[in-house]
C-alpha cells in the first residue's frame, strides 16, 4: 500500500517513525513551510520534515493547497491512502477523493469529544478522567469522519498535557498501524459520528495563564497541569506575576477570601479557592529567575499570610 504522509510537529513525527519502523510503504511526505525561529530568525524544519529527510523520503512542502501544486503532487505519487497527522491544513474534496481507500487521520481525543485544535490540553484543562485516540476517515467538516478504531487511557491526577501528549502520540502511533493494516485487509470498521454529541475546543493562548481562584481545589489544580508545558498558569504575589508549576491537595478549611495567602512555608504557599477550600503551590518560578520549589523560593522571598 502506497502511503502520502501529511503531518508537521512531534505528534505527526512518532506515527510516522512508526510506519518506517514499521516497514510501510511511505512514497511521499507533506508538511508545514519552514518557519523562522529564534533570535537569529532562522529557517527551521519541522519535525516531521527531519525525520523524512533523515530517512531519504520525498519532502513536499506546498503553501497552499487549494492552487492545485498540491494536488498535482499528490497525483504524481499515485498513493492508496492519505495518513493525515496534526497536518495543520484543511484538505480540499479533490484531494481527499484520490486515493483508493481515500484519507485517514489519527486525533488526541475521544471522537465526537473534542474536535479541533489542543484536545489533549483540553481533556486536561477539564479534569477529565478518561481521554485517549482516534483514527477516523477524514471529511470536508473538520474531525466529522467516520471513527475507524479508539484507544483510551487514563489521566493522572496531576500529569501535565505535555507528559499525556508524549503518552497519545506513542498510542496514536500505535492505532494508526492498526488501522492501516486492517484497511488494507479490508477488515477495518466504519463508525459515523454522533453528531449530537460533538464538542468543539480551541488553541491555547496566554489568556488563559491567570488562575482563577474561585473555582474548586481540583479545577485549580487541572488548571496548573493542563497549562504545562504552554503557556503555564500564573498568579498574582506582591504586585508580581508567577509562574505556577506545580501543587497539591488540602484537606484545610479557611473563611479567607479566593485568592488569598493562607499560609506560606516548608510545605509551600497555601491559598484559598472556592467554598473555603485550599490548596498548597509547591513549584513556582519569578519573574527573571528559574523555576524552583516554593519552600526553596520563600526562603529568600518571606511572603506574609493574609491577615
Amino acid at each position: 500500500m502506497r502511503i502520502v504522509f501529511m503531518g508537521t510537529p512531534d505528534f505527526a513525527e512518532a506515527s510516522l517513525k512508526k510506519l518506517i519502523d514499521e516497514n510501510f510503504n511511505v512514497v511521499g511526505v507533506f508538511t508545514q513551510p519552514d518557519k523562522p525561529k529564534g533570535r537569529g530568525m532562522e529557517l527551521s524544519f519541522s519535525p516531521v520534515k527531519e525525520l523524512a529527510l533523515a530517512h531519504g523520503l520525498p519532502v513536499f512542502q506546498p503553501v497552499k493547497m487549494r492552487d492545485g501544486t498540491a494536488l498535482e503532487q499528490i497525483k504524481a505519487l499515485a498513493p492508496d491512502i492519505l495518513v493525515v497527522v496534526a497536518y495543520g491544513r484543511i484538505l480540499p474534496e479533490e484531494i481527499l477523493a484520490l486515493p483508493k481507500y481515500g484519507a485517514i487521520n489519527v486525533h488526541g481525543s475521544l471522537l465526537p469529544k473534542y474536535r479541533g485544535a489542543a484536545p489533549i490540553q483540553w481533556a486536561v484543562l477539564n479534569g477529565d478522567k478518561v481521554t485517549g485516540v482516534s483514527t477516523m476517515y477524514l471529511a470536508s467538516e473538520m474531525d466529522t469522519g467516520d471513527v475507524i478504531y479508539t484507544a483510551e487511557t487514563e489521566i493522572g491526577e496531576f500529569e501535565t498535557s505535555g507528559e499525556l501528549f508524549d503518552r497519545l502520540k506513542l498510542l496514536g502511533a500505535e492505532l494508526l498501524v492498526k488501522t492501516l493494516r486492517d484497511i488494507e485487509k479490508g477488515i477495518a470498521p466504519r463508525t459515523p459520528q454522533d453528531h449530537s454529541k460533538a464538542s468543539y475546543v480551541s488553541q491555547l493562548d496566554k489568556s488563559l495563564s491567570p488562575i482563577d481562584w474561585n473555582k474548586s481545589p481540583r479545577s485549580v489544580v487541572k488548571w496548573i497541569y493542563g497549562l504545562q508545558p504552554w503557556p503555564v498558569a500564573t498568579m498574582e504575589m506582591d504586585g508580581k506575576t508567577y509562574r505556577v508549576f506545580a501543587a497539591e491537595y488540602t484537606k484545610n478549611k479557611t473563611d479567607k477570601k479566593p485568592g488569598q495567602i493562607i499560609s506560606a512555608g516548608e510545605r509551600g504557599i497555601e491559598v484559598a479557592c472556592a467554598d473555603g477550600e485550599t490548596i498548597l503551590i509547591t513549584q513556582l518560578q519569578a519573574p527573571g529567575k528559574k523555576r524552583m520549589k516554593a519552600a526553596d523560593f520563600l526562603r529568600g522571598h518571606p511572603i506574609k499570610p493574609a491577615p
